[in-house]
């Protein structure tokens, strides 16, 4: 048995199956942990979520920023966007069933016996791995109550930048999201910095990448993280682990065997 994580798929299901045949894949004894961002800007977004959706409990998988923007138009009533690919999937009689399966997945997840959790973006700096999920089971609580549709329908949007005891409702629940699925950058004042996607020597002067300043990774343990492709799969640390290659972006989809530490990538098709 082997365990598999996979960094951004993005839609980008021609090197997804490519990836599992060249991993060997047997979905009767392995496993396999995405990393979120299944769907969107790649040309194959239902293709990929009818492979994922078709492994059942062989795979693992955590919420991306684009897996919410395609459940705010959903169930928020936001519009498709110009940049949007997953058209397909919007439009596909499996749609709602794709979606109800999205909302029911976490934030964060953490395997003690691999010694590996893993989120989409990144965990705040003073956020041990039991606080991650906590935090990850509250949005869960909102995803599959009553209100669901609510928190979809106001979901976006950079305020609060900042986590702080008094936030309640939306607001905490909206910068909670961010942390888990959207935060690259934090400045000196604590504040998340939404605005800067590049490469980390072009960040701004008063910011640092959130992984340097996480000081709540137990002893031991890695934690695997994808979003920031600008990244290159590398972070400079040894237990904090970038597996956004930038598949979508013509450059690569990585997986990485949690036992071994092998990384076996699968260059992008050239469009």
């Amino acid at each position: 048995m082997a365990t598999y994580a996979v960094g951004d798929i993005q839609g980008c299901y021609a090197e997804f199956a490519t990836l599992l045949d060249e991993i060997a894949f047997d979905e009767r004894r392995d496993a396999l942990w995405l990393l979120g961002d299944l769907i969107n800007r790649g040309p194959d977004s239902l293709a990929v979520m009818e492979r994922v959706m078709a492994l059942g409990d062989r795979v693992t998988t955590v919420l991306g920023n684009h897996d919410l923007h395609f459940l705010a138009i959903w169930y928020g009533g936001h519009p498709v966007r110009s940049t949007d690919t997953f058209t397909d999937l919007v439009a596909a009689p499996e749609a709602s069933a794709v979606a109800e399966w999205l909302r029911r997945q976490p934030f964060f997840h953490h395997d003690p016996s691999l010694g590996c959790a893993m989120v989409h973006a990144g965990l705040a700096p003073d956020w041990t791995f039991a606080d991650a999920a906590t935090l990850s089971d509250e949005l869960m609580g909102v995803l599959q109550g009553p209100n669901f549709k609510a928190y979809f329908r106001d979901l976006y949007g950079d305020r609060p930048n900042k986590l702080t005891d008094d936030l309640t409702g939306m607001d905490r629940w909206r910068i909670l999201t961010n942390c888990f699925t959207r935060m690259r950058l934090i400045d000196a004042q604590g504040a998340l910095n939404f605005s800067h996607k590049g490469a980390l020597s072009e960040a701004p002067a008063d910011c640092r990448p959130w992984y340097e300043l996480a000081d709540g990774i137990p002893a031991g343990q890695r934690l695997l993280f994808g979003h920031w492709a600008a990244l290159e799969g590398h972070t400079g640390q040894r237990n904090v682990i970038a597996l956004d290659t930038g598949c979508v972006w013509g450059r690569s989809l990585t997986a990485l065997c949690l036992e071994n530490g092998e990384r076996v990538v699968i260059p992008a098709i050239k469009a």
